[in-house]
């Protein structure tokens, strides 16, 4: 039995012609050795699966390929380390070693260390030295994956080639290339599936490439490449899109259980319908319709379905889905959180249907919207608002059935000819018996319940509620009105009043609510003195209450003018004259304050010849 051989080991390149994906490092390598400027440390770094080590491979023959080695002593100038094993500090000294013979054969020796970032800090601390000042036949070619993990006096001594992710159009180039060699009959659509699996790892999409062979033996189809490496299937998206368009919201949520049947995680249809959101909005223009990194076939789809959609909709459902791939991992029940973002795509399609349709109400925002046999909702009555209501009082009950009264009586005047239509009561008072009728010219206000009482077909709760609460308020507003419509007296105008009005009157304006406590506690310490019929004289202790009292007098004097019927009244404030007594801590001042007292403090202290400092 002939073993076998992955096709990562078989098909390994062995000339930088061969390599995918790569051109950029390969070109840049090639001309480094054609004009001698190939630096003797290079560290290559970028994802797994892309060529580091295979680049390292192919530069290390091409150095000494001009001496004319064959393959075998070729071999003799290339020393491989794999640095994950080893790591150690003598590992490197070993290597030290070794790099200080010439070659035998050829010009240089090669040193590939895979997987550097694998070494100790005491191992790169011993390597410093050597990889600054190789010598003069010795070229080192550091590989990693991870290029943030190697210590920065290293990146210094390097010249650093990044690799990138291959994309799955290169991929799916070599996988058919392979296919054709290996004489296996593939479909493009499911090469392409599994370089989109592969996420930009070439080895990773042969190891993916063999098991499919081993599966299916020399035919490869699209739906063999779902089934069989557990892949969920661009046509659950496609029929997702289709359902949410035709308002078939029961299909759609069988189909997310089918998934999930499937074993399939939410999470995972989340990222997908977003990413199938993203490609529909890409196939819209044909500049980005070559975004799309997908066979044949399926772009074809996509431009199908991106045609029959529009722009709102698919902004609609990618921002919807983006906002569920935040939320998915953050909540209690990730089902019910993707069913609510399916909903959501059946209910903006109900919206727009409605919209595009003449002479359908666009204003009713019930929850029922996307059902096709939803009918409309009949207003609410007051008898029926009992029954969700019982509280309600027989007197509320009353009101609104006058008001369910006056509206209908309303709409039905509405409809009349202008010349039929029934004479408007006076709120004031009704006509005598036998007089003419008269049309009154009705306020504002009631113009305007008029006018929105036509527009409405029916009643609510909620406007029957805000009804009642205009006729409580309307006689506060009426009153309000009327004394605001007398007439004001002359400014000039003073009345002489009482110490005792005026100490009322304070108490009853500092005990609103709106009154600030330095205020309310000011006027309630002391009432300010009557100098004469129009001043009063109140005292602060300090600039903040001047401040504050300054601010207050601003509606404090138009209260008090109205209150007391003197409209030339005004405060004078004045600052306390307390002065805080000096305290006094040190021993001179001590003295001195005694001395002013008694002078002859003075002269028994010259006797005695002290000193207090």
């Amino acid at each position: 039995m002939e073993q076998f051989i992955v096709s990562a080991r078989k098909y390994r390149p062995k000339a930088f012609e061969s390599v995918v994906g790569q051109s950029h490092i390969t070109e840049t390598l090639l001309k480094s050795v054609d004009s001698n400027h190939l630096a003797q440390a290079l560290l290559f770094c970028g994802p797994r699966g892309v060529g580091k080590t295979t680049c390292a491979r192919i530069l290390a023959h091409v150095i000494n390929s001009d001496v004319g080695l064959n393959e075998e002593q070729l071999a003799l100038n290339i020393f491989e380390l794999d640095a994950a094993s080893n790591n150690s500090v003598d590992d490197i000294r070993r290597l030290i070693d070794q790099v200080r013979f010439a070659p035998q054969t050829g010009k240089f020796k090669v040193y590939i260390i895979d997987e550097v970032h694998m070494l100790s800090q005491q191992a790169f601390n011993a390597f410093l030295k050597t990889l600054e000042e190789p010598p003069a036949h010795a070229i080192f070619i550091l590989a990693t994956t991870e290029k943030h993990k190697i210590i920065p006096t290293i990146l210094s001594r390097c010249q650093i080639f990044d690799f990138k992710r291959i994309t799955i159009d290169d991929i799916a180039g070599h996988l058919a290339f392979i296919a054709d060699k290996e004489g296996i009959k593939a479909e493009p659509e499911a090469l392409h599936m599994i370089a989109e699996k592969a996420d930009g790892a070439l080895r990773d999409a042969l190891s993916l490439f063999d098991r499919m062979v081993s599966y299916t033996g020399n035919e490869l189809t699209y739906n063999q490449v779902v089934e069989v490496l557990d892949i969920l299937d661009y046509n659950f998206y496609f029929k997702s899109i289709d359902l949410a368009q035709t308002v078939n919201y029961p299909d759609l949520l069988l189909l997310y259980n089918e998934v999930l049947e499937k074993g399939f995680n939410g999470h995972e249809f989340v990222v997908g319908m977003a990413k199938h959101f993203r490609d529909l909005l890409v196939a819209r223009e044909p500049k980005t319709v070559e975004l799309l990194e997908v066979g044949p076939q399926i772009k074809q789809r996509y431009l199908n379905q991106s045609s029959a959609t529009s722009t709102r909709f698919l902004l609609h459902g990618l921002k919807v889905f983006n906002e569920l791939d935040g939320q998915y991992k953050a909540s209690s029940q990730p089902r019910i959180l993707v069913e609510l973002g399916l909903l959501k795509l059946v209910e903006f399609i109900s919206q727009e249907k409605k919209k595009s349709q003449p002479g359908l109400d666009n204003s009713d925002k019930s929850t029922n919207q996307f059902l096709p046999d939803a009918l409309p909702k009949r207003k609410q009555t007051s008898e029926e608002a009992t029954l969700v209501d019982p509280k309600l009082s027989s007197q509320t009950i009353e009101s609104r059935k006058s008001t369910e009264a006056n509206q209908h009586i309303a709409v039905s005047d509405a409809d009349l000819p202008e010349k039929k239509k029934l004479p408007e009561k006076s709120a004031f008072a009704s006509p005598p018996e036998g007089s003419p009728t008269v049309a009154f010219d009705l306020p504002t206000e009631s113009r305007r319940k008029r006018k929105s009482s036509k527009t409405k077909s029916g009643l609510s709760i909620s406007s029957v509620m805000k009804d009642l609460e205009r006729q409580e308020n309307a006689p506060a507003e009426s009153s309000s009105e009327r004394e605001n419509s007398l007439p004001k007296k002359e400014e000039g105008h003073q009345r002489v009043f009482t110490e005792h009005e005026l100490k009322t009157a304070l108490e009853e304006y500092s005990n609103q609510r709106h009154i600030k406590t330095a205020i309310r506690s000011m006027l309630r310490a002391q009432i300010p003195k009557i100098i004469d019929k129009n001043t009063l004289k109140i005292t602060v202790e300090n600039n903040i209450q001047q401040g504050y009292f300054n601010d207050e007098q601003k509606e404090l004097v138009p209260w008090l003018r109205k209150k007391l019927d003197n409209f030339a009244l005004r405060f004078e404030v004045k600052m306390s004259e307390n002065v805080q007594t000096k305290k006094l801590y040190m021993p001179e001042e001590k003295f001195k304050h005694m001395a002013e007292k008694n002078p002859h403090l003075l002269y028994l202290r010259e006797k005695l010849n002290t000193n207090l400092e």
